[in-house]
């Protein structure tokens, strides 16, 4: 049975970098995939990446993306409670069975902060849509963050992307200089070496790893 998979990126590219063959997975199998992309105003370099988080989704096979505007690295600013509200909006009205959301555990203060709201806004309330959430890694800042910036980012949740990595490549190709020549963590090079390595854990020629946040059978 098709399912609404709701993806929450604190900027974009995040999206594509920690599940883009994922969700072109879900895509694949009749799945209704959307992003909501909470922090970039719209403009300067987040205006650029608007145009191209549109480009990936369509890559991806996944809905254009929808934007909070909430004001970019300054999430630790801004009242929790909006940034749950937001969450929460959106959550009514699509209301997904499968989220996914950036670790905790990151280096950058935005990936933190979505994670911190996207638990609160998805308490397990009875009636909730809500099925299971699942956290991922964002290259250059899950593998950045040293100890004390929160729990480290161990997946016990494998998806085979062997099939969807050449889309996911795309996708983050939309991105342009978003991405960065080798050896920075956010190349290409990394994409490919951390997608066999989660692949290899689990038996597979590619993977994108996960943790389970919450899951209701």
């Amino acid at each position: 049975m098709a399912q609404t998979v709701l993806v929450i990126a604190p900027h974009g590219l995040d999206e594509a970098l920690g599940c883009g063959g994922t969700m072109a997975r879900h895509a694949d199998t009749g799945d209704t995939v959307h992003t909501l992309v909470l922090f970039g105003d719209g403009t300067g370099r987040d205006a650029a990446r608007r145009v191209n988080a549109a480009a990936a989704a369509r890559i991806l096979g996944a809905q254009p993306p929808c934007f909070s505007g909430f004001p970019e690295n300054r999430s630790d600013t801004i009242p929790l409670v909006e940034i749950v509200a937001a969450i929460e909006r959106c959550v009514n009205n699509l209301r997904p069975r499968i989220v996914y959301v950036s670790h905790g555990g990151n280096l950058n203060i935005d990936h933190q902060t979505s994670f911190r709201a996207t638990a609160t806004a998805i308490r397990p309330v009875p009636g909730s849509p809500v099925r299971a959430i699942y956290s991922y890694e964002i290259l250059s800042s899950t593998d950045w963050a040293p100890q004390g910036f929160g729990a480290e980012f161990q997946p016990n949740h494998f998806v085979d992307i062997t099939a969807n990595l050449e889309s996911k490549i795309k996708a983050l190709e939309a991105y342009g200089d978003e991405m960065r020549p080798a050896p920075h963590a956010r190349s290409m090079e990394a994409v490919h070496a951390l997608a066999k390595m989660r692949g290899g854990t689990a038996g597979l020629a590619a993977g994108e790893g996960f943790t389970v946040v919450r899951q209701v059978g």
